[in-house]
């Protein structure tokens, strides 16, 4: 699958999205875009494709990205950066926002919630955080995904995966033959669409910024252009979260490691260490 309407394809998908693709991806393109041509009514994905590229509406454009993005997730996922958060990243601030006895969280291209739910555990499991104002905002750009995440509902098979039992049993319910998030946790959470090549526009600044496993799939361009982002997003003491395969190294220098802690980064005119 070659030619001008796959390379508007690959375009677009790389303007609206940041993700690259390219023809050794074709296969992926064409299994992911079936569904969503026959549900346009069109014969194949080439007459998809000819159809984006001879002026689709929007919606349809949103479905081809969503249908290309990555929504693989799961609680707790590699762990270290969950340990991180709990052992030395929030030891750290409580001592700097013991004043305003707040803290906001940024999860970015949260996918299916397991992310923000995990991080919702881990605060509310610290003893010196009871009487915070704690905030969660979750973000993605797929609509169908946030609505799964909005529900707190997950499989049996979803919850087992890297959930310890006692965590389960404390923050979840049983409900319908799947798994329930409490109360307690969506209190402090909330879903949201959002972009990460569109700006920061109306989210505020955060006192840590998760964005882990999503950047790998962008150019460098487009790293830089939500580095930027993150950036502003951040407060000048905060903490930025990056995926095990993801640096600021070659793309940025706002950005430098924190001290002692691998995937985490600090603003650079700031020297607050983690711990």
């Amino acid at each position: 699958m070659t030619g001008p309407d796959f390379d508007y394809f690959c375009k677009l998908m790389r303007d609206r999205s940041g993700l690259v693709l390219s023809a050794s991806k074709a296969y992926l393109v064409r299994g992911r875009l079936e569904p969503v041509a026959r549900a346009a009514g069109l014969a194949d994905v080439e007459g998809l494709l000819a159809k984006l590229r001879s002026g689709a509406t929007d919606a349809l454009i949103r479905q081809c990205v969503d249908a290309m993005a990555t929504h693989e997730s799961s609680f707790f996922r590699d762990g270290a950066p969950f340990e991180q958060l709990g052992k030395t990243i929030l030891p750290a601030l409580i001592s700097r926002r013991r004043a305003s006895r707040r803290l906001r969280i940024w999860c970015a291209a949260c996918s299916s919630g397991q992310e923000p739910w995990s991080v919702a555990m881990i605060l509310k499991e610290n003893a010196q955080l009871a009487g915070w104002t704690l905030e969660i905002v979750a973000t993605d750009m797929s609509e169908g995904i946030l609505t799964k995440a909005r529900s707190g509902l997950y499989s049996d098979f979803e919850v087992r995966r890297g959930l310890p039992p006692e965590r389960l049993t404390r923050w979840f319910e049983p409900h319908g033959g799947e798994w329930r998030v409490l109360p307690a946790l969506r209190e402090i959470v909330s879903f949201r669409p959002h972009n990460l090549l569109q700006g920061v526009a109306g989210l505020g600044v955060f006192d840590i910024i998760l964005c882990r496993n999503v950047l790998i799939y962008f150019d460098v361009e487009r790293k830089r252009e939500v580095f930027v982002h993150l950036d502003r997003a951040l407060a000048d003491d905060g903490i930025l979260c990056l995926g095990s395969s993801e640096t600021v190294l070659g793309v940025v220098d706002t950005f430098a490691t924190a001290e002692g802690a691998r995937g985490l980064y600090r603003k650079v005119n700031q020297r607050y260490a983690v711990a």
